[in-house]
């Protein structure tokens, strides 16, 4: 089954045929997180970094925001069988729109946000793509682990599943494109 993530949205599924996929991640970030042993994975399209600036609509929705969407991301992908030390994060996203007036830097406060939360609980990005101006898809299959981005036009692919070796705890890996 296809399933779709909007913004400020979130899907986790054990289902080794699901395809989770994001569109439109200009400033937003795509974040995926995939258990290779226990086969599970999800998605969360966050759009801001730090809930504190609307503490009503982080209640209403939490996956506006990096600092509560990606929590509940790993929590729900937890009560599938995933395990903090075999997860493989996956990020896309993090763009601006005018580089030279870019005065907010959403997509690069998103990224600081994240990569904040993410070493605070010993979290490593695998790999990533992010920056630039130009807004990407995202996919992440569930039976294969298999994380593409697609920007245009063109096909890039972050990762797939593969049993965590010897000495191997979430080596980042970046290869980010800045497009």
């Amino acid at each position: 089954m296809r399933h779709t993530v909007g913004v400020a949205d979130m899907k986790a599924t054990a289902d080794p045929g699901d395809i989770i996929v994001t569109h439109a991640l200009g400033s937003c970030l795509g974040i995926t997180v995939h258990d290779p042993v226990a086969n599970v994975g999800g998605m969360v399209h966050v759009m801001l970094p730090d809930s504190g600036i609307d503490t009503d609509r982080a209640r209403q929705n939490p996956y506006t925001f990096v600092d509560t969407g990606v929590p509940l991301l790993f929590r729900e992908c937890y009560k599938y069988g995933a395990m903090k030390e075999r997860l493989r994060v996956y990020v896309a996203g993090g763009a601006c729109k005018d580089s030279e007036n870019d005065f907010f830097q959403i997509g690069k406060r998103n990224l600081l946000m994240l990569r904040k939360l993410l070493w605070k609980n010993g979290v490593l990005i695998s790999a990533e793509d992010v920056g630039g101006v130009a807004p990407r898809t995202m996919s992440l299959e569930i039976g294969t682990g298999a994380v593409v981005v697609k920007i245009t036009g063109e096909e890039v692919e972050l990762g797939s599943a593969f049993p965590p070796g010897p000495g191997d705890n979430n080596v980042a890996e970046c290869v980010g494109s800045g497009r």
